[in-house]
């Protein structure tokens, strides 16, 4: 059913436009990177309207705007929200305290798809151009490199464009490596990855992904991942050489069963899983067996 958006694709607060990323808490506060309209916005379950809490000036590099956003997190403990300003290139802190209008830059000069924050508040960055994951702690501002970092190629200890990133109790990363068709998962302190779900070449069959996105692991390392160009979410259990769909696959198309280039993916504490099905201009919850 769909939960956000759905509307068309507009600014009202019942519309998105291209989004992106989403993020859930705890009391089930849904949080959508509203790209095309350059603003973060906040949904209530069930509720036909949405609250814009970042941007939503227009584009641009003013500190109260947004510029193409691609993702966003809730800091519970800062009570804000962190923000990939891609175009702009710049990390965003936003205070969800009432009268705050603008961010503060947190991390700058990074081109940013992917957010994680682990158990410890470390913060863990994608970086589309620099082709790596980096970790930070803090206002420390360059971070430590977790992932990639060796140009742009296919090896083991290179990534091509990551988007989408998770993080497990462990610090282990597991990143979308979007232009490999691969998901990767870096152990702490590895040189290298390993491929975990792809990595058979860009294709539709069940050991391949077509530009993964969204990324979600279960408590059993069970990989859940947006196969964006496929139009399907897919489900890697651990060591697994094949993945199933569990949403989607049925073409594009805006019906029920039906998504178009998903991007984030999540789940609430209730197992409920919801997409971002970006052509579609809309979020989706999909109660998975």
């Amino acid at each position: 059913m769909t939960v956000a958006g759905g509307h068309g694709k507009g600014n009202a607060t019942n519309q998105l436009s291209w989004p992106y990323g989403l993020f859930i808490d705890d009391d089930q506060m849904m949080v959508i990177a509203d790209r095309y309209n350059h603003r973060i916005i906040q949904w209530k379950m069930d509720n036909t309207n949405g609250q814009v809490v970042a941007g939503g000036h227009g584009y641009g590099t003013r500190l109260d705007q947004l510029n193409w956003p691609t993702n966003v997190l809730i800091d519970k403990d800062m009570d804000s929200l962190i923000v990939c300003d891609a175009n702009i290139r710049r990390v965003v802190r936003w205070s969800r305290r009432s009268g705050i209008t603008q961010g503060e830059t947190f991390v700058d000069n990074i081109r940013c798809a992917g957010l994680a924050m682990d158990d410890q508040r470390y913060l863990y960055i994608s970086d589309i151009e620099k082709h790596e994951v980096r970790r930070y702690r803090g206002e420390y501002k360059y971070g430590t490199l977790v992932a990639g970092g060796h140009g742009e190629g296919d090896g083991l200890n290179q990534l091509n464009y990551p988007t989408y990133i998770f993080v497990d109790r462990q610090q282990t990363v597991y990143v979308s490596d979007y232009n490999n068709h691969r998901v990767m998962k870096w152990d702490k302190g590895a040189k290298k990855g390993i491929v975990v779900a792809g990595g058979q070449g860009e294709g539709n069959a069940l050991t391949q992904l077509s530009y993964p996105t969204g990324l979600f692991l279960d408590t059993l390392d069970t990989i859940y991942v947006a196969d964006s160009s496929n139009d399907r979410v897919m489900r890697w259990p651990k060591g697994a050489k094949q993945g199933t769909v569990i949403v989607g696959g049925n073409g594009r198309g805006e019906g029920a069963n039906q998504i178009a280039f998903p991007t984030g993916l999540s789940f609430d504490r209730h197992g409920n899983l919801y997409v971002v099905d970006r052509d579609n201009d809309r979020v989706q919850r999909f109660a998975i067996e």
